[in-house]
């Protein structure tokens, strides 16, 4: 079954801070694939750092591992942010995940910030390439 993301109304998702330790792969509507890191995640969407804009509204496939392993979705692209040296900071939102990928997602999300509300230096965050 799948799962539609949908923002709490008054409150937030959580963020995770990942930095440049998580790879993704994007692929594009036509059919062609991006690299990105994966800045900020939540249940809700996330930060990705390209090397170009994508089109604000894109429908795109976004791929990555956590520790409880690879999470795909559906997502749609947002104004980017701001340049970078190495890109552009362009955030997503998620329209659609299967249910065992939100899982995932979820359970790693919690895994990090459970460690972090405990004063604890995440091994989620270090692993490269996982959260």
């Amino acid at each position: 079954m799948t799962h539609f993301p949908q923002p709490h109304p008054s409150r937030r998702a959580a963020r995770v801070q990942l930095g440049d330790s998580v790879l993704a792969a994007i692929r594009l509507e036509n059919g062609r694939h991006a690299k990105a890191k994966l800045q900020t995640i939540s249940v809700t969407g996330g930060l990705l750092q390209l090397p170009r804009s994508l089109g604000n509204g894109s429908f795109v496939e976004v791929a990555f591992q956590t520790h409880s392993g690879p999470v795909h979705g559906m997502a749609e692209i947002l104004t980017p942010m701001r340049k970078t040296t190495d890109g552009v900071l362009q955030p997503f939102r998620f329209v659609a995940l299967e249910d065992d990928d939100h899982y995932r997602l979820r359970t790693s999300l919690d895994h990090v910030t459970d460690r972090d509300l405990l004063g604890l230096k995440s091994v989620a965050l270090s692993v490269p390439g996982t959260i």
